[in-house]
Protein backbone atom coordinates (compact mmCIF):
# COMPACT_ATOMS: atom_id res chain seq x y z
CA UNK A 1 0.00 0.00 0.00
CA UNK A 2 2.98 2.31 0.84
CA UNK A 3 4.40 1.67 -2.44
CA UNK A 4 1.34 2.48 -4.08
CA UNK A 5 1.52 5.75 -2.44
CA UNK A 6 5.02 6.86 -3.70
CA UNK A 7 4.32 6.34 -7.23
CA UNK A 8 1.26 8.24 -6.83
CA UNK A 9 3.33 11.21 -5.49
CA UNK A 10 5.82 10.98 -7.72
CA UNK A 11 3.24 10.72 -10.53
CA UNK A 12 1.62 14.12 -9.19
CA UNK A 13 5.29 15.74 -8.67
CA UNK A 14 5.60 15.20 -12.61
CA UNK A 15 2.52 16.34 -13.75
CA UNK A 16 3.31 19.83 -11.82
CA UNK A 17 6.45 19.94 -13.47
CA UNK A 18 5.35 19.81 -16.91
CA UNK A 19 2.54 22.44 -15.98
CA UNK A 20 4.49 24.50 -14.36
CA UNK A 21 6.95 24.73 -18.07
CA UNK A 22 5.67 28.42 -19.60
CA UNK A 23 6.80 30.22 -23.10
CA UNK A 24 9.79 32.14 -21.65
CA UNK A 25 11.44 29.26 -20.05
CA UNK A 26 11.32 27.86 -23.68
CA UNK A 27 12.70 30.81 -25.26
CA UNK A 28 15.66 30.64 -22.67
CA UNK A 29 16.69 27.78 -23.32
CA UNK A 30 16.24 28.68 -27.27
CA UNK A 31 18.76 31.80 -26.43
CA UNK A 32 21.18 29.06 -24.75
CA UNK A 33 21.34 26.38 -27.44
CA UNK A 34 24.82 27.44 -28.34
CA UNK A 35 25.91 27.99 -25.08
CA UNK A 36 26.31 31.03 -22.22
CA UNK A 37 27.66 34.00 -23.27
CA UNK A 38 31.94 34.97 -22.57
CA UNK A 39 33.03 37.93 -21.56
CA UNK A 40 36.61 38.03 -21.03
CA UNK A 41 38.08 40.47 -18.58
CA UNK A 42 38.77 44.19 -19.63
CA UNK A 43 41.41 46.48 -19.15
CA UNK A 44 41.47 49.12 -16.44
CA UNK A 45 42.82 52.55 -16.14
CA UNK A 46 43.45 53.53 -19.50
CA UNK A 47 44.81 57.06 -19.92
CA UNK A 48 46.83 58.99 -22.55
CA UNK A 49 49.99 60.33 -23.21
CA UNK A 50 49.63 63.54 -25.89
CA UNK A 51 51.71 63.78 -29.12
CA UNK A 52 52.81 65.50 -32.21
CA UNK A 53 50.89 63.60 -34.99
CA UNK A 54 50.64 60.79 -32.49
CA UNK A 55 48.95 59.70 -28.66
CA UNK A 56 50.23 56.56 -26.61
CA UNK A 57 47.36 54.54 -24.54
CA UNK A 58 48.39 53.44 -21.08
CA UNK A 59 46.38 50.30 -18.80
CA UNK A 60 46.60 48.00 -16.60
CA UNK A 61 45.55 44.43 -17.95
CA UNK A 62 42.92 42.60 -17.80
CA UNK A 63 43.73 39.72 -14.82
CA UNK A 64 41.85 37.07 -16.84
CA UNK A 65 44.18 34.11 -17.76
CA UNK A 66 42.01 33.56 -21.15
CA UNK A 67 42.95 36.83 -22.92
CA UNK A 68 45.23 36.40 -25.60
CA UNK A 69 45.32 40.34 -27.55
CA UNK A 70 43.86 43.72 -27.15
CA UNK A 71 42.42 45.68 -29.91
CA UNK A 72 42.44 49.49 -30.04
CA UNK A 73 39.59 50.79 -32.33
CA UNK A 74 39.00 54.95 -33.61
CA UNK A 75 37.60 56.54 -35.94
CA UNK A 76 34.24 55.22 -35.39
CA UNK A 77 36.03 51.41 -35.87
CA UNK A 78 37.62 52.11 -39.34
CA UNK A 79 40.89 52.17 -37.59
CA UNK A 80 42.23 49.64 -35.53
CA UNK A 81 45.25 48.30 -33.59
CA UNK A 82 46.36 45.10 -31.86
CA UNK A 83 48.79 44.78 -28.98
CA UNK A 84 49.40 40.93 -27.89
CA UNK A 85 48.82 39.87 -23.91
CA UNK A 86 52.42 39.14 -22.50
CA UNK A 87 51.25 39.70 -18.44
CA UNK A 88 47.76 39.36 -16.68
CA UNK A 89 49.26 41.29 -13.76
CA UNK A 90 47.01 43.78 -13.30
CA UNK A 91 49.73 45.96 -11.83
CA UNK A 92 51.89 46.12 -14.86
CA UNK A 93 51.37 48.64 -17.84
CA UNK A 94 50.75 48.13 -21.12
CA UNK A 95 51.74 50.56 -23.65
CA UNK A 96 50.66 51.21 -27.19
CA UNK A 97 51.96 54.39 -29.35
CA UNK A 98 49.30 55.31 -32.21
CA UNK A 99 51.14 57.41 -34.71
CA UNK A 100 50.01 58.90 -38.34
CA UNK A 101 47.13 60.38 -36.60
CA UNK A 102 45.50 63.62 -37.57
CA UNK A 103 45.57 66.72 -35.31
CA UNK A 104 41.90 66.14 -34.06
CA UNK A 105 40.02 64.78 -30.96
CA UNK A 106 39.57 61.69 -30.70
CA UNK A 107 37.93 58.31 -29.13
CA UNK A 108 39.83 55.57 -28.37
CA UNK A 109 37.85 51.85 -27.63
CA UNK A 110 39.70 49.37 -26.12
CA UNK A 111 38.56 44.80 -26.19
CA UNK A 112 39.81 42.17 -24.49
CA UNK A 113 39.96 39.13 -26.50
CA UNK A 114 40.63 35.63 -25.91
CA UNK A 115 41.67 32.75 -28.26
CA UNK A 116 38.08 31.69 -29.08
CA UNK A 117 37.67 35.59 -30.60
CA UNK A 118 35.31 36.16 -27.50
CA UNK A 119 35.61 40.25 -26.75
CA UNK A 120 35.44 42.17 -23.64
CA UNK A 121 33.07 44.87 -22.56
CA UNK A 122 34.65 47.91 -24.15
CA UNK A 123 36.81 50.45 -22.28
CA UNK A 124 36.87 53.99 -23.67
CA UNK A 125 39.09 56.61 -23.63
CA UNK A 126 37.15 59.94 -24.89
CA UNK A 127 38.27 63.45 -26.07
CA UNK A 128 42.05 62.64 -26.87
CA UNK A 129 43.10 65.28 -28.49
CA UNK A 130 46.46 65.01 -31.28
CA UNK A 131 48.51 68.18 -31.42
CA UNK A 132 50.08 68.74 -34.29
CA UNK A 133 51.40 72.18 -36.71
CA UNK A 134 48.51 73.91 -35.95
CA UNK A 135 49.27 74.07 -32.04
CA UNK A 136 52.53 74.50 -32.94
CA UNK A 137 52.15 77.32 -34.70
CA UNK A 138 49.38 79.05 -31.76
CA UNK A 139 53.01 79.27 -29.57
CA UNK A 140 54.82 81.82 -28.56
CA UNK A 141 58.64 82.40 -27.20
CA UNK A 142 58.80 82.38 -23.39
CA UNK A 143 58.84 86.97 -22.77
CA UNK A 144 62.01 88.36 -21.41
CA UNK A 145 61.54 90.89 -18.74
CA UNK A 146 60.74 94.33 -20.63
CA UNK A 147 61.19 96.39 -17.49
CA UNK A 148 64.49 95.22 -17.06
CA UNK A 149 65.85 93.04 -19.90
CA UNK A 150 69.18 92.34 -18.47
CA UNK A 151 72.06 93.80 -16.22
CA UNK A 152 75.40 94.43 -17.91
CA UNK A 153 77.80 92.98 -14.83
CA UNK A 154 80.93 94.60 -13.38
CA UNK A 155 83.24 91.98 -14.96
CA UNK A 156 81.65 92.06 -18.14
CA UNK A 157 79.47 89.43 -17.99
CA UNK A 158 75.40 90.01 -18.88
CA UNK A 159 72.23 88.81 -17.29
CA UNK A 160 69.14 88.24 -19.17
CA UNK A 161 66.08 88.49 -17.18
CA UNK A 162 63.17 86.96 -18.47
CA UNK A 163 58.96 86.47 -17.23
CA UNK A 164 57.78 83.05 -15.53
CA UNK A 165 56.92 80.77 -18.71
CA UNK A 166 53.42 78.75 -18.94
CA UNK A 167 53.91 75.88 -16.82
CA UNK A 168 53.78 73.73 -20.22
CA UNK A 169 57.09 75.53 -20.81
CA UNK A 170 59.98 72.86 -21.09
CA UNK A 171 63.18 74.92 -21.84
CA UNK A 172 64.20 78.16 -23.88
CA UNK A 173 67.23 77.95 -25.86
CA UNK A 174 69.49 80.76 -25.96
CA UNK A 175 72.37 81.71 -28.93
CA UNK A 176 74.60 84.36 -28.42
CA UNK A 177 77.94 85.35 -30.35
CA UNK A 178 80.85 84.41 -27.98
CA UNK A 179 84.09 86.46 -27.34
CA UNK A 180 85.90 84.19 -29.60
CA UNK A 181 82.95 84.84 -32.70
CA UNK A 182 81.55 82.10 -31.71
CA UNK A 183 78.00 81.27 -31.63
CA UNK A 184 76.83 79.28 -28.78
CA UNK A 185 73.99 78.17 -26.66
CA UNK A 186 72.86 78.22 -23.84
CA UNK A 187 69.64 76.53 -21.79
CA UNK A 188 67.08 78.46 -19.72
CA UNK A 189 64.99 76.30 -17.99
CA UNK A 190 61.14 76.81 -16.37
CA UNK A 191 62.58 76.99 -12.95
CA UNK A 192 65.08 80.07 -13.43
CA UNK A 193 64.14 83.91 -14.51
CA UNK A 194 67.79 84.83 -15.16
CA UNK A 195 70.44 82.89 -17.11
CA UNK A 196 74.15 84.77 -17.27
CA UNK A 197 76.47 85.00 -19.96
CA UNK A 198 79.78 85.41 -18.88
CA UNK A 199 81.64 85.13 -22.75
CA UNK A 200 78.84 87.28 -24.93
CA UNK A 201 80.36 90.03 -27.27
CA UNK A 202 79.29 93.14 -26.54
CA UNK A 203 76.92 94.33 -29.55
CA UNK A 204 75.96 90.82 -31.12
CA UNK A 205 72.42 89.99 -31.24
CA UNK A 206 71.18 87.59 -28.89
CA UNK A 207 68.38 85.47 -30.34
CA UNK A 208 65.79 82.73 -28.24
CA UNK A 209 63.34 79.89 -28.44
CA UNK A 210 61.05 78.16 -26.38
CA UNK A 211 59.90 74.70 -26.30
CA UNK A 212 56.46 73.18 -25.26
CA UNK A 213 54.58 70.38 -23.89
CA UNK A 214 50.83 70.26 -24.79
CA UNK A 215 50.32 68.47 -21.56
CA UNK A 216 51.95 65.83 -18.63
CA UNK A 217 53.37 63.01 -19.63
CA UNK A 218 53.75 64.13 -23.32
CA UNK A 219 55.38 62.20 -26.04
CA UNK A 220 56.95 64.82 -28.13
CA UNK A 221 58.86 68.45 -27.55
CA UNK A 222 56.84 71.71 -29.80
CA UNK A 223 58.85 73.99 -30.43
CA UNK A 224 58.72 78.04 -31.41
CA UNK A 225 58.76 78.09 -35.15
CA UNK A 226 61.62 81.39 -35.11
CA UNK A 227 64.02 82.49 -32.94
CA UNK A 228 62.82 86.15 -31.70
CA UNK A 229 65.53 88.55 -30.85
CA UNK A 230 66.63 89.93 -27.51
CA UNK A 231 67.09 93.90 -26.98
CA UNK A 232 70.21 94.83 -27.61
CA UNK A 233 72.24 94.97 -24.91
CA UNK A 234 74.76 97.99 -25.38
CA UNK A 235 73.84 101.73 -25.71
CA UNK A 236 75.72 104.15 -26.97
CA UNK A 237 77.14 107.21 -24.47
CA UNK A 238 78.07 109.97 -25.89
CA UNK A 239 81.44 111.29 -25.61
CA UNK A 240 82.38 114.08 -23.95
CA UNK A 241 83.02 117.12 -26.01
CA UNK A 242 83.91 119.31 -23.33
CA UNK A 243 87.15 117.46 -23.59
CA UNK A 244 87.77 117.59 -27.07
CA UNK A 245 90.67 119.98 -28.30
CA UNK A 246 92.38 120.95 -31.17
CA UNK A 247 95.44 119.13 -33.12
CA UNK A 248 97.66 120.10 -35.72
CA UNK A 249 100.05 117.62 -37.18
CA UNK A 250 102.20 117.99 -40.57
CA UNK A 251 100.29 117.84 -43.41
CA UNK A 252 96.76 119.08 -42.04
CA UNK A 253 94.61 121.63 -43.65
CA UNK A 254 95.03 124.93 -42.42
CA UNK A 255 92.04 127.17 -41.52
CA UNK A 256 90.46 130.02 -43.29
CA UNK A 257 90.60 132.21 -40.26
CA UNK A 258 91.33 131.86 -36.82
CA UNK A 259 87.50 132.09 -36.09
CA UNK A 260 86.78 129.13 -38.26
CA UNK A 261 89.18 126.86 -36.25
CA UNK A 262 88.62 122.95 -36.30
CA UNK A 263 87.16 123.71 -32.43
CA UNK A 264 83.78 125.36 -34.55
CA UNK A 265 82.99 121.36 -34.55
CA UNK A 266 82.27 121.07 -30.89
CA UNK A 267 81.30 124.60 -29.67
CA UNK A 268 77.57 123.32 -28.93
CA UNK A 269 75.76 124.75 -31.93
CA UNK A 270 72.62 122.63 -33.36
CA UNK A 271 71.97 122.38 -36.85
CA UNK A 272 73.65 123.52 -40.06
CA UNK A 273 75.53 127.02 -38.91
CA UNK A 274 76.56 129.79 -41.21
CA UNK A 275 79.60 131.49 -41.63
CA UNK A 276 81.50 131.97 -39.42
CA UNK A 277 80.55 129.64 -36.93
CA UNK A 278 81.80 126.76 -38.99
CA UNK A 279 84.83 125.05 -39.61
CA UNK A 280 86.11 126.44 -42.60
CA UNK A 281 89.62 125.36 -44.37
CA UNK A 282 92.18 127.44 -46.25
CA UNK A 283 92.32 127.70 -49.94
CA UNK A 284 94.78 126.76 -50.32
CA UNK A 285 94.11 122.67 -48.82
CA UNK A 286 94.20 121.35 -52.05
CA UNK A 287 91.58 117.96 -52.17
CA UNK A 288 91.91 115.54 -50.41
CA UNK A 289 92.51 117.28 -47.32
CA UNK A 290 93.19 116.23 -43.45
CA UNK A 291 92.06 117.50 -40.34
CA UNK A 292 92.93 115.99 -36.68
CA UNK A 293 91.65 116.54 -33.15
CA UNK A 294 91.53 115.04 -29.27
CA UNK A 295 88.58 113.73 -28.24
CA UNK A 296 90.42 113.96 -24.95
CA UNK A 297 90.23 110.07 -23.58
CA UNK A 298 90.77 106.88 -24.70
CA UNK A 299 87.42 105.32 -26.01
CA UNK A 300 87.69 101.46 -25.64
CA UNK A 301 84.10 100.71 -28.67
CA UNK A 302 84.07 104.04 -30.37
CA UNK A 303 81.50 103.06 -32.69
CA UNK A 304 78.96 106.03 -33.50
CA UNK A 305 80.25 109.31 -35.59
CA UNK A 306 77.53 112.43 -36.68
CA UNK A 307 78.64 114.94 -38.95
CA UNK A 308 76.69 118.11 -39.54
CA UNK A 309 77.43 120.59 -42.40
CA UNK A 310 77.05 124.20 -43.56
CA UNK A 311 73.93 125.61 -44.05
CA UNK A 312 75.00 126.29 -47.86
CA UNK A 313 77.90 125.39 -49.80
CA UNK A 314 81.07 122.94 -49.56
CA UNK A 315 79.64 120.06 -47.40
CA UNK A 316 82.03 117.30 -47.11
CA UNK A 317 79.96 114.13 -49.21
CA UNK A 318 82.45 111.79 -49.33
CA UNK A 319 85.18 111.19 -46.18
CA UNK A 320 87.29 109.00 -44.10
CA UNK A 321 87.44 108.61 -40.72
CA UNK A 322 90.60 107.43 -38.89
CA UNK A 323 91.58 106.90 -35.14
CA UNK A 324 94.74 105.62 -32.94
CA UNK A 325 95.09 105.56 -29.37
CA UNK A 326 98.59 107.33 -29.57
CA UNK A 327 100.24 109.90 -32.02
CA UNK A 328 103.69 108.52 -31.22
CA UNK A 329 104.64 108.09 -34.42
CA UNK A 330 101.21 108.58 -35.78
CA UNK A 331 102.78 111.29 -38.09
CA UNK A 332 102.27 110.63 -41.78
CA UNK A 333 104.85 112.15 -44.57
CA UNK A 334 102.72 111.58 -47.74
CA UNK A 335 100.28 114.46 -49.09
CA UNK A 336 96.63 113.96 -48.26
CA UNK A 337 96.52 113.85 -51.54
CA UNK A 338 98.47 111.23 -52.50
CA UNK A 339 97.07 107.59 -53.21
CA UNK A 340 98.93 105.75 -50.89
CA UNK A 341 98.37 107.89 -47.65
CA UNK A 342 96.08 105.40 -47.11
CA UNK A 343 98.33 102.65 -46.40
CA UNK A 344 100.84 105.17 -45.06
CA UNK A 345 98.54 106.17 -42.40
CA UNK A 346 97.66 102.35 -41.44
CA UNK A 347 101.39 101.85 -41.05
CA UNK A 348 101.64 104.52 -38.50
CA UNK A 349 98.83 102.91 -36.36
CA UNK A 350 95.79 104.89 -37.72
CA UNK A 351 92.67 102.71 -38.34
CA UNK A 352 90.32 103.07 -40.73
CA UNK A 353 87.00 103.60 -38.79
CA UNK A 354 84.65 104.45 -41.74
CA UNK A 355 84.66 105.48 -45.41
CA UNK A 356 81.70 107.77 -45.67
CA UNK A 357 79.60 108.55 -49.05
CA UNK A 358 76.73 110.60 -48.42
CA UNK A 359 74.26 111.15 -51.35
CA UNK A 360 72.03 114.43 -50.17
CA UNK A 361 73.22 117.95 -49.93
CA UNK A 362 75.83 117.81 -47.05
CA UNK A 363 73.99 119.89 -44.66
CA UNK A 364 72.24 118.25 -42.05
CA UNK A 365 73.12 116.01 -39.57
CA UNK A 366 74.53 112.23 -40.92
CA UNK A 367 75.04 109.48 -38.58
CA UNK A 368 77.41 106.80 -39.71
CA UNK A 369 78.23 103.66 -37.31
CA UNK A 370 82.13 102.92 -37.13
CA UNK A 371 84.02 99.86 -36.90
CA UNK A 372 86.95 100.59 -35.14
CA UNK A 373 88.65 96.88 -35.23
CA UNK A 374 88.72 96.37 -31.19
CA UNK A 375 91.05 98.94 -30.92
CA UNK A 376 91.11 102.05 -28.80
CA UNK A 377 90.80 105.25 -30.21
CA UNK A 378 91.53 109.15 -28.88
CA UNK A 379 92.54 110.86 -31.72
CA UNK A 380 90.86 111.37 -34.91
CA UNK A 381 91.86 112.64 -38.27
CA UNK A 382 88.92 113.57 -40.82
CA UNK A 383 90.33 112.90 -44.78
CA UNK A 384 88.13 115.01 -46.97
CA UNK A 385 87.83 113.46 -49.92
CA UNK A 386 85.13 115.86 -51.75
CA UNK A 387 82.48 118.27 -51.38
CA UNK A 388 79.18 118.85 -52.89
CA UNK A 389 80.09 121.75 -55.30
CA UNK A 390 83.28 120.03 -56.56
CA UNK A 391 85.46 122.76 -54.78
CA UNK A 392 89.37 121.55 -54.95
CA UNK A 393 89.98 123.24 -51.86
CA UNK A 394 87.06 124.54 -49.45
CA UNK A 395 85.43 122.33 -47.00
CA UNK A 396 83.21 123.25 -44.44
CA UNK A 397 81.57 121.56 -41.36
CA UNK A 398 79.23 123.18 -38.68
CA UNK A 399 79.36 119.75 -36.23
CA UNK A 400 80.88 116.33 -35.01
CA UNK A 401 79.93 114.29 -32.52
CA UNK A 402 81.04 110.65 -31.78
CA UNK A 403 79.85 107.92 -29.67
CA UNK A 404 81.14 104.99 -27.29
CA UNK A 405 79.31 101.72 -27.21
CA UNK A 406 78.65 100.08 -23.92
Amino acid sequence: MKSIYKINALLLLLVTVIISCTKDDLAFKEFLKDGEMVYPGRVANIITRPGNLRTALWWNPSPDPSVTKYVVYWNNNGDSVVVNSTTHNPLDTVKVTIPNLKEYTYTFTVYSYDAQGHKSIPIEARNVRVFGPLYQSGLLNRPYNATNPYVVNSNGSVQLNFNMPDTINVNTIVRYTNTLGASTDKVLLPKDTALTLADYKAGTDILYKSSYIPGKGSLDLFTVSDFSTFPKIFTYVLCDRSLFAEVRLPGDAPTYESGTSISKLWDGSVGPQGYPNIFHSAGNSGMPHVITFDLGKVYTNLSRIEETGRDCCNNPDRFEVWGTADLTNATTTLSASNSGWPAEATSKGWTLLKDITRSDDGKNAFTSELDNGGKPIRYIRIRIKHVTTGDGNYSNMSEIRFWNKQ
